[in-house]
């Protein structure tokens, strides 16, 4: 893929390989994907209807060698450091949308996390907000 990526572009990327990452995507995962999409304030200039082509988009670099590799370099170029803790997030989000988030997603996280040259701290305090939201009464 030659060019650039938009931010949106960039965030939706993240989403998508976190819905990859267990080799299918579940249903919870998509929908938390299209409810951050239409609600989040970092995608309210983007054109909702285009979602499911920039998805596709990432899908087509992922199955390249390297592919997990080229979109992260994608969105940390595209990225400015404040919205890279965003970027994350929205991989939790995706990631605890059906209530299990298993030991691939983990790892992912990890090399997200590295990728995006997030520290520790930071990510484990989005994490540790995601378990607050996700408890059950």
């Amino acid at each position: 893929m030659s060019g650039t990526i938009s931010t949106e572009q960039a965030l939706i990327y993240v989403m998508v390989m976190m819905m990859g990452v267990e080799g299918r995507v579940k249903p919870e995962e998509l929908a938390e994907m299209e409810l951050l999409v239409r609600t989040l304030p970092a995608f309210k200039g983007f054109d909702r209807s285009r979602l499911a082509t920039v998805a596709q988009e990432c899908g087509d670099i992922l199955q390249e060698k390297e592919g997990v590799r080229t979109v992260i370099g994608l969105v940390k170029e595209q990225l400015p450091s404040r919205l890279r803790e965003t970027a994350y997030a929205l991989a939790v989000e995706v990631a605890a949308a059906d209530l299990v988030v298993g030991k691939e997603e983990m790892r992912f996280l990890a090399i997200l996390r590295d990728g995006l040259g997030l520290d520790k701290l930071t990510t484990a305090a989005i994490e540790r907000s995601a378990i607050a939201r996700y408890q059950a009464v």
